[in-house]
């Protein structure tokens, strides 16, 4: 982009955006709860829990987007033409229509994602990650281009953002087959967090250098050093990706007070007992009964129920433990 608030605004939504979804992960991991359908708070009923439901994440999207698709516009002055009045035409603006074709895109997920939520009546999980799949790769074509006119420090810094982007590209490509995986969710965001927070240094290095003199392209001093803090973002975003898991794990455990929701448990359903099943229990009783009754008679030898249990010692022992009980019958007496 051609400004330093063009480079910080969209990454730092990028950024945000991968600093929620670090908590959203983080939670769905402690409390083993599904990434697609989350669980909501249990104190939302009625109307709070249409409002907890609504895509707030696709309306971000969409007014960042159009807010974007406005100041993108406005910064040029005589407006954003596609094509100049002379013979041969020529195309104007090349990469400010490659950055307005990026903001439409980020306005676009962002309806996908609030009409699969709010407004048909089933989500569609495979219409919002094929969308976002296709969004990424029409980014990655543009980012390609993007940087034909580039050279030296400005080159490399956006040649190490096309990495991130075909890695992210690579993470939603294989989230169409398992969106609900775990492993590709921390992947998304870490690349997302990675994407935001190194084009906001993009945005220093190249327009606002933090020494106050520009970086020289000619210098392979410079061109090194963009490498040597690529890597320090990798581990500080890694870093930040660990820290949010570790505070949420030690909120959710130390204060259970405080908690949004408790594991999700798989649906199950149950009954309170009816005529029918108090009616099968008395069968059963009146069965085990009859049973005791039956094999008291036949077995004239074996002692009498005592507390709902029956005795098959001889009527010769006598006697029984105390804790059985007496045992009472024809002949019987206590030996010495």
């Amino acid at each position: 982009m051609g400004t330093f608030i063009d480079h910080v605004y969209p990454e730092l939504f990028l950024f945000l955006h991968g600093l929620y979804q670090a908590v959203v992960i983080s939670k769905a991991m402690i409390f083993s709860d599904s990434l697609l359908y989350p669980s909501s708070p249990p104190r939302n009923k009625g109307r709070c829990a249409r409002l907890w439901k609504i895509s707030y994440g696709g309306l971000l999207k969409m007014v960042t987007g159009c807010l974007l698709t406005v100041y993108e516009v406005s910064c040029i002055k005589g407006g954003l033409i596609l094509m100049n009045r002379e013979l041969p035409p020529r195309f104007m603006y090349p990469k400010e229509w490659q950055h307005l074709t990026m903001f439409i895109l980020l306005t676009l997920n962002g309806c996908v994602d609030f009409i699969s939520k709010n407004v048909l009546p089933q989500r569609y999980v495979g219409l919002e990650k094929g969308t976002l799949a296709l969004i990424i790769y029409e980014l990655l074509l543009l980012m390609v281009s993007h940087i034909k006119e580039s050279e030296g420090v400005e080159l490399h810094v956006h040649s190490l953002l096309i990495l991130v982007v075909f890695l992210l590209l690579l993470v939603f490509t294989a989230e169409l087959w398992a969106p609900n995986m775990c492993h590709l969710q921390l992947m998304e965001t870490f690349l997302i967090l990675m994407m935001g927070s190194w084009l906001m240094q993009a945005g220093f290095t190249l327009y606002r250098p933090v020494s106050g003199h520009p970086w020289q392209d000619d210098d392979i001093s410079d061109i090194m050093f963009v490498t040597t803090f690529f890597c320090w973002h990798v581990m500080i975003d890694a870093s930040c990706l660990l820290g949010i898991y570790d505070f949420s794990s030690f909120w959710h455990r130390y204060t259970p007070s405080l908690k949004l929701t408790g594991p999700k448990e798989a649906p199950y359903y149950t009954s309170s007992p009816g005529p029918l099943y108090e009616l099968l229990q008395e069968v059963e009783q009146s069965e085990k009964e009859d049973q005791v009754l039956l094999f008291s008679k036949s077995s004239p030898k074996t002692g009498p129920i005592v507390a709902g249990t029956w005795s098959t010692l001889p009527s010769s022992c006598g006697l029984l433990s105390h804790e059985h009980g007496t045992l009472l019958g024809e002949g019987n007496g206590p030996e010495g």
